[in-house]
């Protein structure tokens, strides 16, 4: 334990700076070859957002695992494991059994029905003008917490690999990472960004394999003594209450709390429009199925890793050490790497966490941005009429734009705990998203003003609860680093008292959706029946990818 505090008092840089950034380059030049190579042919837009539906059903299943499996997965789950044990580990268990809603769900069903965005399937048997709007301003939103949680990560795990002291550092890091992620997305479209997730997603959880066998070793390979000594050295509560890792309500006193939580991350992920969108990257319906088998079976066994790692850096590294860091809770996995492997493995895993931040949010940016070009562009600044063409341009300034924005957030959200933001996008999915997809699929009667209603009132109720929640304001000040962990300090305007909104903000928007139906008579049998055969059986589909 004290390898970590002897070596870096200060507490500024672990590791060897220069190991680090040669580990960094070199991945980054490989990757960009890779999309330089990949992105050869893209001229269509069937290319650009759907890499010409090329991937099969093991390929696609690795890239949603690399898509999916984000820096909040490995750095904020594995440093909230650390810190509040049990109650870190609700995150994992969410982020995993959410995948087999959107399995059971959502998943082959949407790639029957649907070009290129979620809007694609909302608008379908709907008004188009109007849902795709909506649609657009849902996905933009999702997108953008998710992207501050990213970029926020790559600010703090980079400051502390490469001795990035101050504030400044940090910001310029975060503008880097802004500019390569851009570079991916403009050049590679979705065929580039596939590739690049399918080798972070590799590199990841072999990264991860190796660390939990190495962590494992250190205890004679038993997971009972490991977390039995991790929970006996656990450091006491400031008040000199004894914090038990391995029982519940260490993080979430208020068992309330815990259930809205569980509700955003399960339901969340079937609402996702960077997951949903990886489905229209494989021909049939057939390999959409094979490639969810693929990614449950690659993000399950990643899970069950990270249950180790937490509790790993919470023996081996101790919660002081990792609080100290400059990324906090986010550096308890590399601080983890450098105790069991030295600047070598540190290197290595840092890059793997690095890889991640970056397919992530080329991913998310690709997503926002088919979503601006193919949604609001086409239809509804030329009413249908651009030519694909002119979509993939639009697309690409897009990118640019989106990627700007990203890297001004990132800045602001520095310090953050990652899988925490992560959650708040979850509960803005499964409140404006999940409704509105699943009442499209399956319920006969929807229409327009029900999905407006649904999405509208998911998304504003999401985000006001979440703006005058603790999250943002009011939380009392945490003695052992003198901040509060809200995320403005020195003021208080909270008056919803949850973390997290999804207990109220989801069944909200069902609720709306509902009503908003059933107040309307606007209903289109014809195309009601035409998404039924097509969603069921594929038929069709192909046509849809080509205007």
């Amino acid at each position: 334990m004290s390898a970590v505090a002897t070596l870096a008092p200060a507490a500024t840089t672990v590791g060897n700076p220069t190991i680090n950034i040669s580990i960094f380059a070199l991945f980054v030049v490989v990757t960009l070859a890779i999309v330089i190579r990949a992105s050869r042919n893209n001229r269509s837009a069937a290319e650009y957002y759907a890499g010409g539906r090329a991937f099969t059903g093991r390929q696609n299943g690795i890239a949603i695992a690399g898509d999916y499996l984000s820096a909040a997965s490995f750095l904020g789950i594995a440093g909230a494991i650390a810190l509040n044990g049990y109650d870190g580990f609700l995150y994992s268990i969410g982020f995993l059994v959410a995948w087999l809603v959107a399995l059971l769900l959502v998943a082959e069903l949407l790639r029957n029905v649907g070009k290129y965005t979620m809007a694609d399937v909302l608008s379908f048997r709907l008004r188009q003008r109007p849902v795709r709007i909506a649609a657009a301003i849902s996905t933009l939103v999702v997108s953008f917490f998710y992207l501050l949680a990213q970029m926020a990560g790559a600010g703090g795990l980079v400051a502390l690999l490469l001795g990035v002291e101050g504030a400044v550092g940090q910001r310029v890091v975060i503008a880097v990472v802004g500019l390569i992620m851009i570079f991916y997305v403009i050049y590679g479209g979705m065929k580039g960004t596939t590739w690049v997730q399918i080798i972070k997603a590799v590199l990841l959880i072999i990264g991860a394999g190796i660390m939990t066998l190495w962590v494992l070793g250190q205890f004679g390979f038993n997971l009972s003594q490991l977390l039995g000594d991790a929970a006996a050295s656990a450091p006491k509560a400031a008040d000199g209450a004894t914090r038990d890792l391995l029982a519940p309500g260490l993080q979430y006193k208020n068992p309330v709390d815990f259930i809205s939580l569980a509700m955003a991350l399960v339901l969340g992920t079937a609402g996702l429009p960077h997951v949903l969108m990886r489905f229209y990257t494989v021909p049939t319906s057939r390999e959409a199925r094979r490639s969810v088998v693929w990614a449950i079976w690659l993000i399950g066994i990643f899970y069950l890793f990270t249950l180790v790692l937490g509790f790993g850096a919470a023996e081996l590294v101790g919660a002081k050490e990792i609080k100290a860091a400059p990324g906090a809770v986010n550096s308890a996995a590399p601080l983890l790497a450098f105790h069991l492997g030295g600047e070598i493995l540190l290197g290595i895993i840092s890059a793997v966490a690095f890889a991640t931040i970056l397919a992530v949010v080329a991913g998310l940016t690709i997503t926002a941005s088919a979503s601006l070009s193919h949604d609001i562009y086409n239809t509804v600044v030329k009413h249908g009429r651009a030519t694909p063409e002119e979509e993939v341009k639009v697309a690409r300034l897009s990118a640019l734009v989106l990627g700007a924005i990203a890297i001004v957030g990132g800045i602001f959200a520095l310090g953050q705990n990652i899988a925490f933001l992560v959650a708040l996008a979850f509960a803005i999915a499964a409140s404006a998203n999940l409704p509105t997809i699943l009442y499209s699929l399956f319920w006969k009667r929807f229409n327009t003003r029900g999905a407006l209603w649904s999405i509208y009132g998911g998304l504003i109720s999401a985000i006001t609860l979440i703006v005058f929640s603790p999250v943002v304001s009011g939380k009392p000040i945490d003695p052992a680093t003198g901040k509060s962990p809200s995320m403005l300090q020195g003021v208080d305007f909270h008056w919803f008292p949850l973390d997290n909104p999804g207990i109220i903000s989801i069944p909200l928007g069902f609720l709306l959706g509902y009503i908003g139906t059933v107040t309307s008579r606007e209903f289109n049998a014809a195309k009601y029946a035409e998404m039924e055969v097509r969603s069921l059986t594929g038929v069709g589909a192909e046509a849809a990818t080509h205007h």
